[in-house]
């Protein structure tokens, strides 16, 4: 069945956007992940990828030409199918606006899809307000907060909620005036991109009904789900036994069964507890840990307390941490990137000698600092200009040599990992590239780094060294052809003119795209990067 692709709301404040570029034509195969376009936004000029499969059927907006977010951009389907029914409006998004506009509409009223059948319920002057896409390879939101409450008046351009994506926490203003009348997801919960996320309207306005039947592509919003899958996660078939367990007491629900977090069952089988006669505290009477822990048995003695004393030492317990929007990000590209790039890796280990050296000499100028991690980042921009193939992009149809030197400076932060970019790095000077790492490194712990400040890398670099790594290899970061990981600087016998003598080296792992990197590229762009290193003045030249 043919796909409506509409455009993408690429940043928090982006109203329209213009397609910069088709990397697909109509007729071209189209697999999940393919780069259909480049966007032009508000802020930058951004891939769109694929979220579908099948044949490029329609493009509906030309290159250059420039249409409002939500507006109909191409359609995805099945060779040869007739999608004369949605180009004339019946199945879009247009014509489900249409439809709140003019209700004497027929063709729009017809229509079988949830986005025309809701738009069809509601009243004039109420707008359904849905999670909005606010990266490219965003698929999900999670509400950080609500900075309005139901029954708040709100006005254009106000901030109504900070929402969490898989790069950062974005502040997600109204396009609409009018009474917040209804909140679709509590702080915490997640949903997915065009999910029900708030009602506005005129005060007063009973949108009951338009919350309750909503849905996106058939599938509820994600908070009606959440009870099913938590009964599913406390109800696990082997429990289902216990029916016939005695009525007094017991915490079930009408089929019979108890529900009980796995540590609680875990502790009653040690323990020996019969949990049909434990009372539940936890939420729907859930049987939780403390339940177990404070649990009497009727008749039970003092003999006894002893032994539960004893089980109770040195049991296991364990905590469960929700995946976060960025975890889930990290976890999905960099399995892509893996099992889709053919990777190979080359080792090499440089004498850091002068490196330190020149370290320490340039130091002692006043008010300047730069450490090995920003000459390492000038070296790389150095050497990728003089080898475009590893500054490389690989498409299905092409391969992008780039001219810029654009490096990614890879940023460890509390639920996970940031890639901030350097731009024009072999252009800037190394206390500039200093500052720049520096300044990234402490807004991408506060989670305040934009979008455009993460994205258009041409080369990654992760440092571990600082961690007493000495050497490791890393995922490429898609799309680049390549990835440096660089370990920590070791004291150790190294042979100079026929002598054993003390030295300082560093081990670095090249991981490359075997298919925009051969083997000898990969090996020719190490050797000028170990002139650079190991002769640093010359990156002064």
């Amino acid at each position: 069945m043919a796909e409506i692709i509409n455009m993408p709301r690429l940043s928090d404040t982006m109203e329209e956007g213009t397609v910069a570029a088709w990397l697909k034509k109509v007729g071209d195969k189209i697999e999940e992940g393919d780069i259909l376009a480049e966007i032009e936004t508000d802020k930058a000029t951004m891939e769109f990828e694929s979220f579908h499969e099948g044949t490029l059927l329609h493009i509906g907006v030309q290159e250059g030409e420039t249409t409002e977010v939500d507006k109909l951009l191409a359609i995805i389907g099945e060779e040869g199918e007739d999608i004369s029914g949605l180009l004339d409006g019946g199945s879009t998004k247009e014509a489900s606006a249409d439809a709140t506009e003019t209700s004497s509409d027929e063709s729009a009223s017809n229509d079988d899809t949830s986005e025309a059948s809701t738009s069809q319920e509601i009243p004039e002057g109420v707008t359904v307000v849905t999670m909005p896409r606010l990266s490219d390879t965003m698929e999900e939101g999670t509400v950080a907060s609500w900075l309005k409450n139901v029954g708040d008046v709100v006005e254009e351009g106000d901030i109504l909620a900070e929402i969490e994506t898989d790069k950062a926490t974005m502040e997600f203003e109204s396009f609409q005036s009018g009474t917040l009348l209804y909140v679709g997801l509590n702080e915490g919960d997640s949903a997915k991109v065009d999910s029900l996320l708030a009602i506005i309207g005129p005060e007063g306005t009973d949108v009951a009904d338009i919350a309750k039947n909503f849905t996106v592509g058939g599938e509820a919003p994600k908070k009606e789900e959440a009870p099913k899958q938590d009964a599913k996660v406390e109800a696990p078939k082997q429990d289902t036994k216990t029916e016939s367990a005695p009525k007094a007491e017991t915490t079930t629900n009408t089929t019979g069964r108890i529900f009980a977090s796995p540590l609680a069952k875990k502790m009653a089988e040690e323990k020996g507890i019969n949990l049909s006669q434990v009372n539940g505290s936890g939420e729907n009477g859930r049987i939780v840990k403390r339940d177990i822990e404070n649990f009497s048995p009727v008749g039970s003695t003092q003999s006894s307390a002893p032994v539960a004393k004893f089980v109770a030492t040195g049991q296991e317990d364990f905590d469960e941490k929700p995946n976060s929007q960025m975890r889930k990000a990290i976890a999905k590209n960099l399995a892509k990137s893996k099992f889709t790039a053919p990777h190979y890796y080359l080792n090499v280990e440089f004498d850091m000698d002068n490196a330190m050296a020149f370290r320490a000499q340039y130091n002692s100028i006043p008010d300047t600092k730069i450490s090995f991690n920003d000459m390492i980042v000038k070296a790389c921009a150095l050497a990728l200009r003089q080898h475009p193939q590893v500054n490389s992009q690989w498409f299905d149809d092409k391969m992008k040599l780039n001219n810029h030197v654009h490096i990614g400076v890879a940023v460890a932060v509390e639920d996970g990992l940031l890639v901030p970019v350097v731009k024009f790095a072999n252009e800037q000077s190394l206390p500039q590239i200093g500052a720049a790492v520096r300044d990234f490194a402490g807004r991408a712990r506060k989670k305040k780094l934009s979008l455009d400040e993460m994205e258009g890398s041409t080369f990654t670099i992760s440092n571990l060294g600082m961690f007493g790594i000495e050497s490791f290899t890393s995922i490429i970061n898609q799309p680049n052809s390549a990835i440096l990981s660089v370990g920590a600087i070791v004291q150790k016998p190294v042979v100079k003119n026929g002598q054993v003598v003390p030295g300082n080296t560093m081990k670095l792992t090249l991981a490359c795209d075997h298919r925009t990197v051969d083997g000898a590229t990969g090996a020719q762009f190490l050797q000028t990067l170990k002139g650079f290193i190991e002769n640093p003045v010359t990156m002064l030249v």
